[in-house]
């Protein structure tokens, strides 16, 4: 982690090669990926039975919300780094500022590669029902290790066939972002085609074999406004939250968008709107077909989570089933494409500041996109392809909320108060509401659940190792707080 070279000016910069139409394209497969397809058993566990749909619902208000923030951020200060760049220059370049966005960097080595895994392991998942022996344990641990000021830290790992299977995903996808970003914005939209039309046969399937009894068969008491109702109301929306995240994937690419500050929000907003419509019905299709107590078991389990490929089954047989598979697992491809494509250029922002490793500003000489940032992420998602998919769910989310989304959320209220004058093509809807209740719904995700102090303790202990190593490091260089600050930074 060393200062910029002298040269970093001279360097190739980044393209500006996308357009409204790629970057929604790359949003909408990036929110849809393999979340919705094999989240549903989980989702339903949290609540007991199809009121669960209840987190889709509100997860998509609370997704318009935070939208709204990065939507105003994204078009005032466009550029590779997205959160990185909005905390920094929120809260001081050289005070507060370099900190926070450090942390936001420390935390993403964790959350990124998660999210990344996700994908890949839900991918081995659905492969799973051409080759059921993906499923086989050959490997599993559970580790706890007790701090006396934590608790206890659990940490579980797994090998099966599939694992195997999502880590040659994390390859393939390196391998074909390994080029300018023009080709991959072509790329992003023959994806797209492939995503909605896997969506739309489901819908179509669904709507015309759809049984409103089945749908919505609700356990006596689902809507009781209890204790556990709110607690699995919880647990529905985080789930909710997984499923919608990637709508601020075009604001990590601010350097690389045409016209951002009108495209950044457009392609924000429109992708969350399509793609919350597109959840709500593809659901409740597949609940209408699919009876929900099955899922529930499957969730349970932990195996068997390729739901649309037991929906197609029952409709038309298992040449549908298979067809069905493979396009599910090309959207889930797809996602992990648009994932690695974003999170790989906010290291690569942070180094060109100096406050992470030198190494990963470089600009590949020919291509001109940051290479050595994108092959050191593919190596850490692989590593993440070992953990089970609810516990790297549940770890990605609320890490990512505590350590970025509530402080950004609040940075934008700070920075409407701080900044006044900053040049603002996007302001958000009835400010200062939306920022309020995203604020408000991230605490809600964060503590009401069952056994919410397991991810929450892994977060802390994430955030406070992170303060260390920042605090070392500014001391050993003399800057912000042990240094003298630069005004004119």
């Amino acid at each position: 982690m060393h200062a910029p070279s002298q040269n970093n000016s001279e360097a190739p910069g980044l393209i500006r090669g996308m357009g409204l139409g790629s970057a929604t394209a790359l949003n909408m497969i990036d929110m849809i990926g393999v979340g919705p397809f094999i989240t549903m058993p989980l989702i339903l566990g949290a609540m007991g039975g199809p009121q669960a749909m209840l987190g889709w619902v509100v997860g998509a208000l609370f997704a318009v919300c935070d939208g709204l923030v990065w939507a105003e951020l994204g078009a005032a200060m466009p550029g590779s780094g997205g959160s990185y760049r909005y905390l920094r220059e929120i809260y001081g370049p050289q005070k507060m500022g370099r900190l926070i966005s450090f942390l936001f960097i420390w935390q993403l080595s964790f959350s990124a590669p998660l999210s990344i895994a996700t994908g890949c392991i839900g991918l081995a998942g659905y492969a799973a029902y051409y080759w059921p022996g993906l499923e086989t344990v050959y490997a599993a641990h559970n580790a706890v290790l007790h701090i006396p000021w934590a608790g206890d830290l659990q940490a579980s790992w797994i090998v099966t066939g599939g694992t195997a299977v999502a880590i040659g995903v994390c390859g393939l996808a390196t391998l074909l972002l390994y080029r300018r970003i023009t080709v991959i914005g072509k790329l992003s939209k023959v994806l797209w085609v492939c995503v909605m039309g896997t969506i739309g046969w489901i819908i179509f399937a669904g709507l015309t074999h759809f049984n409103s009894a089945q749908a919505f068969d609700f356990p006596p008491g689902a809507f009781t406004l209890s204790r556990g109702f709110f607690t699995g109301l919880g647990g529905a929306m985080l789930i909710a939250t997984y499923d919608y995240w990637g709508y601020y994937n075009v604001a990590f690419l601010g350097d690389e968008v045409e016209d951002p500050g009108h495209n950044i929000p457009r392609a924000l907003l429109l992708s969350i709107a399509l793609v919350a419509c597109l959840y709500l019905v593809m659901n409740m299709c597949i609940l209408a077909v699919v009876p929900w107590r099955e899922m529930l078991q499957s969730g349970h389990n932990n195996n068997g989570l390729y739901v649309v490929s037991f929906f197609m089954q029952r409709i038309y047989g298992a040449w549908a089933a298979r067809v069905v598979t493979g396009l599910v697992m090309l959207t889930a491809f797809a996602s992990v494409f648009s994932l690695m494509l974003g999170y790989s250029r906010v290291p690569y922002a942070a180094a060109k500041d100096g406050n992470y490793f030198r190494a990963l500003a470089k600009v590949h000489p020919v291509h001109r996109f940051p290479h050595v940032s994108l092959l050191a992420l593919g190596v850490v998602a692989a590593a993440f392809c070992f953990l089970r998919l609810k516990d790297a769910i549940a770890a990605l989310v609320v890490i990512r909320i505590l350590i970025q989304f509530l402080v950004q959320a609040v940075g934008l209220i700070v920075l409407r108060v701080r900044r006044p004058e900053l040049p603002r093509p996007f302001r958000m809807w009835l400010y200062p509401l939306p920022a309020l209740l995203a604020i408000g719904g991230f605490l809600f995700i964060l503590f009401n659940r069952e056994h919410w102090q397991k991810e929450m303790r892994y977060a802390v202990v994430i955030l406070l190792a992170g303060l260390v190593i920042y605090m070392f490091r500014a001391w050993r260089s003399g800057e912000w707080p042990f240094g003298v600050v630069n005004s004119s930074s």
